[in-house]
């Protein structure tokens, strides 16, 4: 299995001068650190690839031990490009996720592909304006997906997994997208054509993509909490018999 993190975009919505993925939740600690810790426990580093676009040199200066391909036309695409950018020298399962969102690390904990489901994790908890929202079919697998889906169950959280088999089909579909399509649109056009993409609902746990000024001081919140959860446990006294 590989892994794609889509790193090309500007964060000129939080008034930033960097890539998003180098946004700090603490301090030195950054959005792409914390991808990379949940992503190592499921595959090694030299398999994932950072896309790049928008002042890519400071991510690659920053983690020189990543591949990285680059979406030279950033400015004006969205993250169909990117990914497809991405896909170009890949031909395994691949797992990938939006460079901004940041989650539990348990949500990727468990994953491991069995070699039969396409998978869009989704989280049905309130939803905003800016969310991808999702229904599903008769068979509890992904019908619609996109910001303009009426009356959906709840939002994309921006990680997704495609098999091997399928992945020449949904290239073709990502070739399909117009230059200000989002990736789901080429989820949308797999679906048509018969490629069936599961739903993982994360549940309750924590997960946001990082859009917005009041996205980021929830992430950096979550990690701040998590932290002094793991100091509290750490300084409890051992038991004794």
């Amino acid at each position: 299995m590989k892994a794609i993190i889509l790193g090309a975009g500007f964060g000129n919505r939080l008034g930033l001068s960097l890539p998003k993925p180098l946004i700090e939740l603490t301090p030195a600690h950054t959005i792409l650190d914390r991808q990379l810790n949940s992503l190592a426990a499921i595959l090694p580093l030299h398999d994932i690839t950072v896309v790049g676009g928008y002042r890519r040199e400071l991510i690659m200066r920053a983690y020189p031990f990543l591949s990285f391909v680059y979406n030279d036309r950033y400015a004006d695409t969205n993250t169909a490009a990117s990914l497809a950018a991405g896909l170009q020298n890949i031909n395994d399962d691949v797992l990938w996720m939006n460079g901004d969102v940041v989650f539990c690390d348990t949500i990727l904990a468990d994953f491991a592909p069995d070699g039969t489901q396409n998978l869009v994790w989704v989280s049905n908890h309130p939803l905003g304006d800016e969310e991808i929202r999702y229904t599903l079919d008769s068979a509890g697998q992904i019908k619609e997906l996109s910001k303009t889906v009426n009356n959906g169950l709840g939002e994309a959280i921006g990680i997704n997994f495609v098999r091997k088999p399928d992945l020449s089909l949904f290239k073709s579909c990502l070739a399909q997208c117009a230059q200000a399509d989002y990736f789901e649109r080429a989820i949308e056009l797999a679906i048509a054509r018969g490629v069936k993409f599961a739903p993982v609902d994360v549940e309750d746990r924590f997960c946001v993509e990082v859009d917005f000024a009041e996205d980021l001081e929830r992430a950096q919140e979550f990690v701040r909490a998590e932290a002094r959860d793991v100091a509290h446990r750490l300084a409890r006294p051992l038991r004794t018999s």
